[in-house]
């Protein structure tokens, strides 16, 4: 069974996603909230949402408090689902030391939501396709006075780099190219090093920038 709490501001969002949700028997709601301070108040004050599973966020406006709220220790734990099309918000969540995160468009239909939430249960990163460029590439269409890479990337790092650019984890990436994960993090390691980035969307901006990676 997994747990998972809503938080929407408006009533009918949130009785409409309990609505998709309660169709799937394996998920059960646990906890709704109308903003991220009721969020971040789930471990402190709810026992069933305190043992939720993943968080949704939906119609919301992530401002700085809220990302606080988003790295504090009640929401550590759970992933986080963010239901929206802005790509700052987006880029905003992905930088969270979150345990694991998705990012989803309003239309999105009711099976994808479903299994969305199932695989972020499971530690996997889920993203739309359409959000997941708009994140990225305004970055890229900006001028970088850009230095040559001091090592190329290898072949296999560059595989790794174009499946990060369209957001697998690290589990499905292992299981795309037949590795292990531990093989998937030596990867991703050394793509950081080759790239002089610290986080895998400066690693998909940078390959974007240099032509290592096609969307």
């Amino acid at each position: 069974m997994v747990r998972v709490a809503i938080v929407a501001p408006t009533l009918t969002v949130r009785i409409g996603l309990r609505t998709l949700l309660g169709s799937d028997e394996r998920l059960e709601i646990v906890g709704e909230g109308v903003s991220l301070e009721d969020a971040a108040s789930f471990g402190k004050h709810d026992t069933l949402s305190a043992e939720a599973d993943v968080v949704i966020l939906a119609g919301l406006s992530l401002s700085a408090q809220d990302l606080d709220d988003l790295a504090s220790e009640a929401l550590s734990h759970p992933a986080v689902l963010l239901i929206g099309d802005a790509p700052d918000e987006a880029r905003k969540l992905v930088e969270l030391p979150l345990r694991a995160w998705g990012i989803l468009s309003p239309d999105v239909q009711p099976d994808e939501l479903v299994a969305s939430v199932h695989a972020l249960a499971e530690g996997l990163v889920v993203a739309t396709p359409a959000v997941l460029k708009k994140m990225i590439r305004p970055a890229a269409t900006q001028t970088f006075n850009l230095e040559p890479l001091v090592d190329t990337l290898t072949a296999r790092e560059t595989e790794v780099l174009q499946l990060m650019g369209v957001g697998y984890a690290n589990k499905q990436i292992a299981a795309a190219l037949g590795i292990s994960e531990h093989t998937v993090k030596f990867h991703i390691s050394s793509v950081f090093n080759k790239l002089d980035v610290s986080s895998r969307i400066e690693a998909v901006r940078v390959g974007i920038q240099r032509g290592l990676v096609v969307l």
